[in-house]
């Protein structure tokens, strides 16, 4: 059957920060297979992984689902989930095995997730994350890496590292992360007009002379000063990769240039967070649909979470240590209003790739997201029993929709499972005791 074409010259035009940006129509499903589960060279349609956090935790008894498998019960504080259940798994009681060191509060629990190893002291990061792992697997073919996002307005609140001295920063402004996503540096796969610009071309080749130089010198120095070149060098290789993909970025059905985002007002109130997070994930969304980025990390609160409501001056962690538990009701009920409200977010968020439509299904079939929180109950800093789910199939690698109760296991073996679904070649995770070499076996497809 012929299908029709359209006019492939046809652009958008216009000028920002004094630089002309040229911007090609949508590309349509003109550029599928006829089944529209893979581009129209054979390829599969991009997997994308990313992580979603929220800090100090839940309640276990109001969170913990009953019934194991598939069909889980939703109790109250997994009540947002109703309608997305069978695109979510739970997994519960997955914890940290300290061996002797301390639980440094709201950072033991989060840095043994994603990088398998429990911190001797708070601020230590004793490996790379998951998204830094996993983005050597299927980031590397991107203009960006990653992109990393906090809802509240503090760009150091990341848990993005390749180690301690190493924080991938965060977008906290919708308006500067579509700037830096959609502004001069973006071209739109299916502009035929589009010509590489000789700038790049220059920067490439300088980069190519500054890494021979580098491997130059680094015979002189000591074993520190090498590990540091080395780290400087991979970022420059990363550079040069993503420099090389923007002369030609891949043809995505689903990639469009979005609106800008119409304001913001960035900050830790409740209204305002939930607000900025939204818009953050939209422009994050298309991002992924242009394949710009294929990994992504999203803080909705961090550890201490800083979240309020408009008016009070105390906030959600605060409130966690402040707040006695009401003996009648059996928890915080001040406290809690925050942590139904991340899940709450969270839900929306999932809800968000279930309905962008990429390729004969959605986005989300296509991701495999990591929602998680740093302690189960934040009174006590608890890391037995973490909140954690997972959304998404990541382009049928995995299964959705399933409860697997941990019972006291590792949490390292999600962070493995994600590994081995994604590409990573990863036989084991973990150190110490939290070391292990068995993935979730349910989970995966």
């Amino acid at each position: 059957m012929r299908r029709s074409r359209l006019d492939r010259r046809t652009v958008l035009r216009g000028l920002l920060g004094g630089a002309a940006v040229s911007i090609g129509l949508p590309l349509l499903e003109i550029f599928l297979d006829d089944h529209g589960t893979a581009l129209a060279d054979g390829g599969a349609l991009p997997v994308r992984f990313g992580t979603w956090f929220w800090g100090c935790g839940m309640n276990p008894d109001r969170w913990t689902p009953e019934r194991v498998g598939a069909g889980y019960d939703l109790p109250v504080e997994l009540a947002p989930l109703a309608g997305l259940s069978d695109r979510v798994s739970v997994l519960s009681g997955f914890g940290v095995t300290l061996d002797g060191r301390p639980n440094l509060p709201h950072w033991t629990g989060v840095m043994a997730t994603l990088t398998g190893s429990v911190p001797r002291r708070d601020g230590d990061v004793d490996a790379p994350t998951l998204d830094t792992i996993v983005s050597k697997a299927i980031g590397s073919a991107t203009r960006f890496r990653s992109i990393e996002m906090s809802a509240t307005g503090i760009p150091g609140q990341s848990y993005s590292r390749e180690g301690t001295s190493l924080v991938n920063s965060a977008a906290v402004s919708p308006l500067e992360l579509y700037a830096r996503i959609f502004g001069p540096g973006f071209a739109d796969p299916g502009d035929a007009s589009f010509q590489p610009d000789p700038r790049t071309l220059l920067r490439r080749s300088a980069l190519s002379a500054v890494r021979e130089d580098a491997n130059r010198l680094a015979a002189r120095l000591g074993s520190h000063d090498r590990r540091r070149l080395d780290q400087y060098l991979t970022s420059l290789r990363q550079l040069e990769q993503q420099i090389e993909v923007s002369l030609r970025p891949p043809d995505l059905a689903a990639c469009r240039k979005p609106e800008a985002p119409a304001g913001e007002d960035v900050g830790s109130d409740l209204e305002r967070a939930t607000a900025t997070h939204r818009l953050l994930a939209d422009v994050a969304i298309a991002a992924m649909l242009c394949d710009q980025a294929r990994v992504f990390n999203m803080v909705f609160s961090w550890g201490t979470s800083e979240l309020r409501r408009q008016g009070t001056d105390t906030a959600h962690h605060q409130l966690t240590h402040d707040e006695v538990v009401d003996k009648e009701l059996g928890y915080q009920p001040r406290a809690t209003e925050y942590s139904q409200a991340s899940v709450a977010e969270w839900a929306w968020f999932v809800r968000r790739l279930a309905e962008t439509p990429e390729g004969a299904g959605s986005l989300l079939d296509h991701c495999l997201v990591l929602g998680h929180s740093e302690s189960s109950f934040a009174k006590s800093h608890s890391v037995a029993g973490l909140p954690v789910m997972l959304a998404g199939t990541a382009g049928g690698r995995v299964r959705s929709g399933l409860h697997v109760r941990g019972d006291g296991e590792p949490v390292t073996r999600v962070g493995l499972t994600v590994q081995q679904a994604l590409g990573v070649a990863a036989e084991s995770f973990g150190t110490g005791s939290m070391r292990t070499d068995r993935p979730l076996a349910d989970i995966l497809a």
